[in-house]
């Protein structure tokens, strides 16, 4: 059967499989939330490679210069006071606490988008994994088990951050003589800066801490990223992490999952950053302290493009869209665009849709016409391949001939569906990642276009769409059995959307139901073309 199978038979299979083990790679890695268990998870030594150590020491440094193995000791009397909340703040829509470490224990997020589907505040971190953001390691273990075992002292224990302005928070603490200082300044949309100083200089590593873990499954992509200096972006999955790693003045070091990220950054002086991996090979961000006095900027929080955008345009690069990042990006920004104008994200995913077709009809057009023609050869094509069945060679030769005499293209059927697996694959990737559909409604029965369709409906309406499609398209299938299998492409479909966000449904029944009127407007068309002759 395969050796009889005309060119654009081949394509059309072979772009059809390709989105169904695509699909169904998907669908058989369900989305399965990963919280993490708590395994007295110790940071491995930072610098092993000492190349790399050298790079990442200043002149003059002692060897040694590394993060701590240490664990944090969790049977000493002084746990309690180390664990406690010993400074809250409120801003709008979040709340963070700080723990007796001096480092962010916990964000709460307040606004309806990011709450839980029984109502109550988002929690950013779900597991006691460490390290927390703004965690201290220093390189002499015995001054790194000393400063677990010391809570800080706070400069205040709650802080209300209005829309206007900044909060300040001192943190410090004395070990044995050693006076550490972490002025924390934290604004309204949850960057902060952090300014550390010590009385006198000790080699260290600060952490972005672990990322949030809310969103965890198989579609999205979760770990660390580091933008280097030259702009190369380095992204490290949860468990691929093969051992240290160390980057010169890096420009974002960020832990994310599909919808939150806690980062630090420097697009000025850049951040000597050290990768570690925990004992499930998952990613460790830490970034070296210098001197008596450093100073880091920090962002914790959801990843929202317009909140990333008014920070720093550069770090919407924290919103990762996987392999299609060159597509989905900008597609991402013509969805941002569109809502500007439509303030429902559905009506927006809509317009998208349309805007797309529109710049496709030209190739669209020259495809449908292509498959009239060959529908109308198919009765000669199936002449050519009875007449010459035992000759391959011969076979092709005179379906050829005979494209080339009608000005038939085989591939021309085939181009547009080719495409639009790109853009497919690209609005895949934005409507996963895309927070701001979170929590945001459509239509009457769909509330949050982040999530399936509680009802089916929209999965069944896709389904109903394709099989219309397939009975206006005109077809020259040579083989009765590609034909049934086709056939029922539709129902295996639906089966695998059924499971998919609401707004990647609708992207598909809305790209379905403007096929199916571009394919009953250029059929009209072409059979007035052909009265006329």
């Amino acid at each position: 059967m395969i050796e009889n199978m005309n060119t654009q038979t081949r394509v059309v299979i072979a772009t059809v499989l390709s989105l169904l083990v695509f699909i169904g790679y998907d669908y058989f890695f369900m989305p399965k939330p990963q919280h993490i268990a708590d395994k007295n998870i110790t940071v491995q030594t930072a610098v092993q490679d000492r190349a790399k150590q050298r790079e990442l020491q200043p002149a003059g440094a002692a060897a040694g210069s590394e993060v701590s193995t240490k664990p944090v000791e969790r049977t000493q009397p002084v746990e309690t006071a180390l664990a406690d909340v010993i400074a809250t703040v409120e801003t709008s829509n979040a709340r963070i606490e700080f723990d007796g470490l001096g480092r962010i224990s916990q964000m709460y997020l307040k606004d309806r988008q990011y709450r839980t589907e029984e109502g109550e505040e988002l929690k950013l971190f779900n597991s006691p994994r460490i390290p927390k953001p703004l965690e201290i390691r220093f390189s002499d273990p015995a001054l790194n088990e000393l400063a677990f075992k010391t809570p800080y002292s706070v400069s205040v224990s709650k802080l209300d951050i209005g829309t206007d302005g900044p909060g300040v928070i001192l943190f410090r603490q004395n070990l044995d003589g050693l006076i550490v200082e972490k002025r924390v300044t934290i604004y309204p949309d949850h960057h902060y800066d952090v300014e550390i100083k010590m009385s006198e200089p000790k080699p260290y590593f600060i952490s972005p801490g672990v990322r949030p873990d809310l969103r965890i499954d198989n579609y999205t992509v979760h770990g660390v990223m580091v933008e280097e200096a030259d702009g190369t972006l380095t992204i490290i999955d949860d468990g691929d992490a093969k051992g240290t790693e160390s980057f010169r003045k890096a420009r974002i070091a960020v832990a994310f999952d599909r919808y939150y990220a806690t980062a630090f950054y420097d697009f000025e002086k850049g951040m000597d950053v050290v990768i570690n991996k925990d004992a499930e090979e998952n990613p460790i961000l830490f970034v070296k302290g210098e001197g008596n006095q450093f100073t880091m900027h920090g962002y914790i929080g959801p990843k929202e493009f317009k909140i990333l955008q008014a920070i720093h345009p550069e770090l919407t690069k924290i919103i990762e869209f996987g392999w299609f990042t060159f597509i989905a990006a900008p597609m991402f920004k013509v969805l941002m665009w569109l809502h500007s104008f439509i303030p429902n994200w559905g009506w927006t995913i809509v317009a998208l849709t349309v805007l797309i077709r529109i710049l496709l009809y030209p190739l669209t057009y020259k495809g449908m016409v292509s498959m009239h023609r060959l529908k109308e050869l198919a009765p000669k094509i199936k002449e050519i391949q009875k007449k010459y069945k035992g000759d391959p060679q011969k076979m092709n030769a005179h379906m050829m001939e005979l494209y080339k005499k009608h000005k038939a293209n085989p591939l021309g059927g085939c181009l547009p569906m080719i495409l639009q697996i790109p853009v497919f694959f690209a609005i895949y990737r934005v409507l996963l990642n895309a927070i701001e559909l979170k929590g945001a409604p459509w239509i009457l029965w769909i509330d949050d276009l982040s999530v399936m369709d509680p009802y089916y409906v929209l999965p069944i309406l896709m389904g109903a769409s394709m099989w219309l499609h397939q009975r206006v398209t005109p077809n020259n299938f040579t083989d009765p059995m590609q034909e049934k299998i086709f056939k029922w492409l539709p129902v295996i479909f639906t089966f695998f959307f059924v499971t998919f966000p609401a707004g990647l449904v609708l992207y598909w029944l809305t790209n379905n139901i403007f096929s199916v009127a571009q394919q009953l407007l250029i059929n009209r068309m072409l059979e007035k073309h052909k009265k006329a002759e």
